[in-house]
């Protein structure tokens, strides 16, 4: 005969198993990414957080790209749409930037261009323009996705951020990995160590500082500009190690053919690791 547990072991299997069961339930989360926009060749998405003491809203554009397909950076060179976000007035959210991880670049000569062939997210800078209350973000969203031609994407994402309401952790997550994914900021060891403009040669000189476990590599170099101002495709010094020195071609296609006092962000990749600062010249 099968001896019965007493009625108080029982109860607490049970309430035991009853724990067990709402723990693996799904919690109920509430809006905090807006639904795809299918493409061609991809899809794409905004995800937001709850807004911070200063306003600040974490928030990404996640562009998730089919085998194949590309879409670019913030200055995708001759040819090529980058992304561009327009955010909704009512919606009591201003966009203060768009951040960008470190591209590649595709191709030779005329076909030159900068961008991403793997999913990628842009961290935004989000910040809310009235008090407290629910957030209903609409955002207008335009870009390229391309195979062997380009295909403008523009769509319409909205969500709602309800207030006092926990985040999807999930989706946190992927906001708090798009932004490690960023370029780091110019460290000791890892730098422009100078830059100049030669208005002769019509072309940038940097001089680079390495961190130590690229030095085997040749960096990669991605520039972006005001409008009217583009770049050629940078041209190494003999210098191995971690010091190097590359020359990149300037162009203009306005009547300004000023570079001084025009900020140009800079991004290095060098190896696994990538850096950005911007340069000004006087």
């Amino acid at each position: 005969m099968t001896k019965r547990p007493p009625l108080e072991k029982m109860a607490q299997r049970v309430a035991a198993a009853s724990l067990l069961i709402l723990f693996f339930l799904p919690a109920k989360t509430y809006a905090a990414a807006s639904d795809w926009v299918t493409s061609a060749g991809g899809t794409i998405r905004l995800v937001a957080a709850q807004p911070e003491g200063d306003g600040t809203i974490p928030a990404i554009l996640e562009v998730k790209l089919k085998p194949g397909w590309k879409t670019y950076w913030r200055d995708p060179g001759t040819s090529g749409i980058p992304p561009q976000i327009t955010i909704d007035p009512s919606s009591g959210v201003v966009l203060q930037a768009i951040n960008f991880p470190a591209p590649k670049t595709f191709g030779e000569g005329a076909g030159r261009y900068v961008g991403y062939d793997t999913p990628v997210a842009f961290p935004l800078v989000l910040k809310r323009t009235r008090g407290d209350g629910d957030l209903a973000i609409r955002a207008s969203v335009f870009l390229g996705i391309c195979e062997e031609i380009c295909i403008p994407v523009q769509g319409e994402l909205n969500l709602i951020l309800k207030q006092g309401e926990f985040d999807n952790p999930l989706d946190g997550a992927r906001i708090a990995d798009a932004v490690a994914a960023l370029p780091q900021a110019p460290s000791s060891e890892f730098n422009v160590a100078t830059a100049s403009f030669d208005a002769a040669a019509g072309a940038i000189r940097v001089r680079l500082q390495l961190p130590p476990e690229a030095k085997a590599d040749q960096p990669e170099l991605f520039l972006a500009g005001p409008s009217g101002i583009s770049f050629g495709k940078p041209a190494f010094g003999v210098e191995t190690g971690i010091q190097r020195t590359a020359d990149i071609p300037v162009k203009f296609s306005g009547k300004d053919k000023d570079i001084n006092g025009k900020p140009i962000a800079l991004t290095v990749r060098a190896g696994s690791r990538s850096m950005e600062t911007t340069l000004a010249f006087e």
